[in-house]
């Protein structure tokens, strides 16, 4: 399919081919998440702007974040400890996923969060979460 584009204008996401014959994305940058799990076990991967850290996990495969409720913030396992660094550049909790927190997890602390509910954002790059041993 070929569309016309204004000289000058690329639209979001395309590729474009520079001088050399290389190529290059006119994409937004990916930021990296890490999970460290109970272990000491470093596991980074690439969030998607918009999704969930909990998707992020899932579709990569780390191991510790169940999931159960597909991110309705109804099971609590996903729960996870954000890095102190982070704790403001995620936010803070609703009050569902506080509901949850207080029912739910087994050691709450002060980056508990789930990461069902945290959404993946430029400011997240670099986002270390901890993974505790049992979810509940």
């Amino acid at each position: 399919m070929v569309s016309y584009q204004r000289p000058g204008s690329r639209p979001s996401g395309m590729l474009c081919r520079v001088a050399g014959g290389s190529s290059t994305a006119m994409e937004s940058p990916v930021p990296k998440l890490t999970f460290l799990s109970a272990d000491g076990t470093a596991r980074a991967v690439d969030g998607a702007l918009g999704e969930s850290v909990m998707l992020a996990a899932v579709q990569n495969g780390v191991p510790g974040i169940i999931a159960e409720c597909g991110g309705n913030a109804s099971c609590g396992t996903c729960h996870v400890w954000v890095a102190d660094e982070y704790i403001d550049a995620v936010g803070e909790p609703n009050d569902t996923e506080e509901d949850m927190l207080d029912l739910a997890v087994s050691e709450r602390r002060a980056g508990s969060r789930l990461s069902c509910q945290i959404r993946v954002t430029e400011d997240l790059d670099g986002l270390t979460v901890e993974i505790p041993a049992v979810q509940p």
